[in-house]
């Protein structure tokens, strides 16, 4: 079990005074089977809003703020200590050929998973993005085998690229240009698996920023990171990959939260009046301790 110490920083500069803002954040860590929560807290500047802290659709920690003076600067601070170690995943030729797991999230004991094999505004049935996976899915082949490889082919095939892309780019785009960052191949690995009518799921958090001895830094390390849970059928459920990293997530990886695409558990959204032109900072510290 690895144990982090975990600070998130987030800051916005207004061009001019927001009047009114509401705002609704994603940052309180899950407790999960092999993530356990010893402490978290967000701290928000300016003080003296309206706060309430509860859970989402998915389960997800959510805070919603209202602040209703003026101000014209906002910052989210989530200082969080977790530990994690989720279990390894079965042997992959135990698990179903991934033609059952499809029918199984159409019957009634796949219940729990079957919107996450629907589209979303992010992470639709891509056709394109269903051809490409389709490579790693024959006939018969068992559903983790078949994940596994489209994970290794994603890393190998598209470039880790900041900058060419945005939070809005479709999938068909991510495809064309073979490159990216976390949350587009999320999204490209989550649109094509929908397309064959698997369960996916867009899961946010952060990937360790500490490489192991002897072994390179992770991309999308010192910032919120972005990876696909993939169901696997009623006996052996999700089992979580990062096709960015080429990764079964283990214990380099601390979740936030999931949702259908990035829209359900962006870190921070809001709705402001006034404001004008915005300066956004963010810088994140995730240390093993």
């Amino acid at each position: 079990m690895t144990r982090y110490t975990l600070c998130h920083r987030t800051a916005y500069r207004y061009g001019r005074s927001v009047d009114l803002a509401s705002h609704l954040l994603h940052l309180t860590p899950r407790t999960l089977p092999g993530q356990v929560v010893r402490a978290a807290g967000i701290a928000v500047t300016p003080e003296g809003g309206r706060r309430t802290d509860g859970a989402d659709h998915f389960g997800n920690g959510v805070t919603w703020l209202f602040l209703g003076t003026p101000h014209d600067a906002f910052e989210v601070v989530l200082e969080a200590e977790v530990e994690v170690h989720f279990p390894p995943p079965p042997s992959a030729v135990e698990t179903l050929p991934w033609e059952q797991v499809r029918a199984a999230a159409q019957a009634a004991s796949g219940w729990d998973a079957a919107e996450f094999a629907l589209p979303s505004g992010l992470a639709p049935a891509e056709r394109a993005a269903g051809v490409y996976a389709a490579q790693s899915f024959p006939p018969g082949r068992p559903v983790l085998q078949g994940l596994r490889e489209l994970t290794t082919r994603i890393r190998r095939d598209f470039a880790f690229k900041a900058g060419v892309t945005t939070i809005s780019t479709p999938v068909s785009q991510i495809l064309s240009l073979r490159a990216g960052v976390c949350q587009d191949f999320a999204h490209l690995m989550i649109a094509g698996l929908r397309a064959l009518g698997l369960p996916a799921r867009y899961v946010s958090g952060y990937v360790r920023t500490r490489p192991p001895p002897g072994q390179a830094r992770r991309q999308g390390a010192d910032q919120s990171h972005a990876w696909v849970g993939c169901w696997m059928g009623p006996a052996h459920g999700w089992v979580d990959l990062d096709p960015t990293n080429d990764l079964v997530v283990s214990d380099e990886h601390l979740v936030l939260g999931w949702g259908r695409d990035f829209a359900d558990v962006s870190p921070v959204t809001g709705i402001l009046l006034g404001g004008g032109r915005q300066r956004l900072s963010v810088s994140v510290d995730l240390i093993a301790d």
